[in-house]
């Protein structure tokens, strides 16, 4: 017998949620599951990302405490496109067939399969609508003389190397041109000094002394 889970909502206090619980738990009698877990959320807006009830839907379903999830709507589970979606898909990534009585959907047949297609085309579709969006933000912003990005630090580098190859530490370059030590360090290994956070060591003076000639 399949482990099913139902998920109820209501939007204000006033609602009456026994109508949706008891549609569900009809259906799951008429197809042979066993309900193992029944999940609401009172009060709340299905326009919310995070809810009570929901999160802990979906974190019982991680673990695998049941196969099938059970909605009287598909507003019910939630009311944001973009949120349906997410969900939607996480179910199907887990395997987990999800069940709509009102519009009669089941993940789990094949016109069940065509919809995960659908609502995965849909989504996707909608990335690129965000990106091309972005793309067309920042074009816009550029033509409008705004900066993107990170503007250039107005900061002497050959200064900085040359005061950290004479000696002053890490600290003391960092605090004087009020930059990071990391910075000071890739800095100096971009002059090839091979600087990895320390001095090279100094080069040894030896004295050498001339041979004298007896005559």
């Amino acid at each position: 017998m399949k482990k099913a889970a139902i998920y109820a909502r209501i939007s204000t206090a006033d609602q009456n949620i026994s109508s949706q619980l008891y549609a569900l738990r009809e259906l799951a009698t008429q197809r042979g599951f066993e309900v193992v877990q029944e999940y609401q959320d009172r009060g709340v807006s299905g326009r919310k990302a995070r809810r009570p009830g929901l999160d802990q839907l979906m974190s019982d379903a991680r673990r695998k405490k049941f196969s099938i999830v059970m909605v009287w709507a598909f507003d019910r589970i939630a009311r944001s496109t973009r949120n349906f979606l997410q969900i939607i898909d996480e179910l199907d990534s887990l395997e987990i067939e999800f069940i709509s009585r009102r519009e009669n959907i089941s993940t789990g047949g094949a016109m069940g399969r065509l919809f995960v297609t659908l609502i995965s085309s849909i989504a996707e579709l909608e990335s690129d609508l965000i990106r091309e969006r972005v793309k067309m933000g920042m074009h816009r912003a550029r033509l409008d003389g705004v900066r993107i990005g990170r503007a250039p630090m107005n900061v002497d580098r050959a200064a900085i190397v040359r005061d950290r190859l004479t000696g002053m530490t890490l600290t003391a370059v960092s605090k004087k041109w009020g930059v990071s030590r990391s910075l000071v360090c890739k800095l100096v290994n971009r002059a090839n000094t091979g600087d990895e956070c320390s001095l090279p060591p100094q080069p040894q003076v030896v004295d050498i002394v001339q041979p004298v000639l007896l005559a």
